[in-house]
């Protein structure tokens, strides 16, 4: 509220200045003369009162402030060490909840640790009783096994009993057929030999009988002796016939036998690999009760580790359910700590805003207190800038009016200040022949009086306007100027160029304007009135109050 009220003070100081301001442009209107200026500066001095009066009061609202801005530091140093105190008792709290957060990870660890083992263990007696049942399942299946190994074994065994009964027959008959073989050899070996002296014999016979042919031939019709001799031959060879005839009957019983031999051989080497594949049989059966024996071992084995484990598992269980009420009272205490630590946040919170608001309160307090002191200043520059640029106004106007006195007393010039502008007002007749733009000699004359103050004036933009009735231009002016426009914009020029050539006047402050007839200042419906028309006007234009005062400091 003080911060409003301050500012409301500063607006009303600002307007009372800057009114006192513009009431002293205003009375600098109209034409300027020594009792107006006595009552300007009256003015001026009402208003540089009026502005001391204001800095006092601001002063005094200003050493307000200022009291104010005092228990604001005090206020701001009071919140700093509450703040202070509140971060020191935040910074025990976080540290002590980081030291039960850290033992809370701690016990949370040995926790985690403690059901990974009791997991580990159950896995561990879970892999135990499946091992175990899978023993047991191998254990069952090798019995089985065994069993039918042992029942095929007997069987085995009553077949090789079997065989060996029947293979000691075979041997017998092997060796009687053996025994007969060699009988039978050495008779067909007998056989062969009586044989091949029967076929020699016969061969021998067949020949004699050839022979005992070809004689009959020759002694056809011969003796009883001979047909007897050939009865007797013919009968022999009948026998050597049914000899060889039971030889071939020989020769295939031999044969037979042979055959017969074989496949008892064969029998032989069957009865040799069953017993080869009872001996292999034995071997495995063997190998199965040992396998037996050492996974019954196993399993008693797995069983005892299997109740260590539990026995683990009990004790391990009995540590987690302790640990975990220990977890649900650390969790319970950390709440608790959250929950006086968020308190102490928000507490935190609410006095780093209320300091923040002190400080924005302070910062705005400084900011007005700137800007009224910044508009203060400003508006005594601007003051002190209008004043110096009414006493030069005032100055010129002196010089100006001291130069030509005379002409002023004859009416041919008027010097008047409107505002914030200062016009030298000639009429034409003084500078200019009726239709004409070149400067009379009378009227050098004056220009070079107004050349004399023109020319040491370097802070305002002087302006040359030419103006004139509203009569036409005449029939033999038209060929040099068209209309009142270009006469007026002709007249002006010639002034300019008198003032840079002649004058020394600066020709960057110089401008030229012709107006013809649009600007009069009096009524055309008279020669005097038309006369007052047709004139050159001078304006000073001072320059920016701003640059004015940057030129003062």
């Amino acid at each position: 509220m003080w911060r409003g009220e301050n500012v409301s003070a500063f607006r009303k100081a600002a307007g009372i200045v800057l009114g006192s301001v513009v009431l002293a442009g205003i009375g600098l209107a109209g034409c300027v003369s020594s009792g107006t200026h006595e009552q300007t500066l009256a003015e001026l001095d009402q208003a540089r009162t009026a502005a001391a009066r204001q800095a006092e009061a601001d002063k005094k609202t200003l050493a307000e402030h200022l009291d104010h801005i005092a228990d604001l530091e005090k206020e701001k140093a009071r919140v700093s060490n509450d703040l202070l105190a509140a971060q020191t008792a935040l910074s025990k709290t976080e540290a002590e909840l980081a030291r039960a957060k850290d033992m809370a990870e701690q016990e949370q660890q040995r926790s985690r640790t403690l059901r990974d083992q009791v997991i580990k263990a159950q896995d561990e007696s879970r892999q135990v009783t499946e091992l175990s049942g899978e023993v047991r399942r191998e254990r069952d299946q090798l019995k089985t096994k065994a069993d039918d190994l042992q029942r095929q074994l007997e069987t085995a065994r009553q077949d090789l009993t079997a065989r060996e009964d029947s293979l000691k027959g075979s041997m017998a008959r092997i060796a009687a057929l053996e025994k007969h073989e060699q009988e039978l050899s050495d008779a067909i070996r007998s056989s062969q030999g009586e044989i091949r002296d029967l076929t020699t014999k016969l061969g021998a016979e067949r020949a004699q009988v050839a022979a005992l042919q070809e004689d009959k031939q020759r002694l056809l019709g011969g003796t009883t002796t001979a047909q007897s001799e050939i009865a007797r031959l013919q009968k022999r060879a009948g026998e050597l016939e049914t000899d060889a005839a039971r030889a071939k009957d020989l020769e295939k019983q031999v044969t037979e036998r042979n055959q017969e031999i074989g496949e008892l051989r064969h029998s032989l080497a069957d009865r040799d690999a069953v017993a080869a594949a009872l001996a292999g049989q034995g071997d495995e059966l063997k190998k199965t009760r040992q396998r037996v024996d050492e996974l019954t071992a196993e399993l008693a084995k797995i069983s005892g580790e299997s109740a260590t484990l539990q026995r683990e598992r009990d004790s391990l269980s009995g540590q987690v359910a302790k640990l975990e009420e220990m977890t649900a009272s650390l969790k319970k205490g950390r709440e608790e700590a959250l929950g006086s630590l968020d308190a102490q946040k928000a507490n935190l919170n609410r006095l780093e805003q209320e300091l923040a608001s002190l400080k924005k309160g302070k910062e705005d307090a400084l900011a007005s207190l700137a800007a009224q002191q910044s508009a203060l200043k400003r508006l005594e520059e601007e003051k002190a800038a209008k004043e110096a640029e009414i006493k030069r106004l005032t100055g010129t106007y002196e010089h100006l009016a001291a130069s030509l006195r005379s002409e002023i007393a004859k009416g041919d010039i008027k010097i008047k200040q409107v505002r914030d502008r200062l016009t030298i007002n000639m009429v034409d007749r003084i500078l200019f022949d009726s239709g004409s733009a070149k400067i009379k000699p009378v009227g050098l004359k004056v220009m070079k009086q107004v050349a004399e103050v023109l020319k040491n004036v370097g802070d305002k933009q002087i302006r040359i306007e030419g103006h004139t009735d509203n009569v036409p231009i005449g029939v033999g002016l038209k060929d040099r100027f068209a209309s009142n426009w270009e006469l007026s914009t002709a007249r002006a020029t010639s002034v300019v160029r008198f003032l840079i050539d002649d004058g020394g006047v600066a020709p960057e402050h110089l401008t030229a304007a012709g107006h013809a007839d649009t600007q009069p200042v009096a009524h055309n419906d008279s020669e005097e009135g038309r006369s007052q028309n047709r004139r050159i006007e001078i304006a000073l234009y001072p320059k920016d109050l701003k640059s004015i005062a940057a030129e003062i400091r």
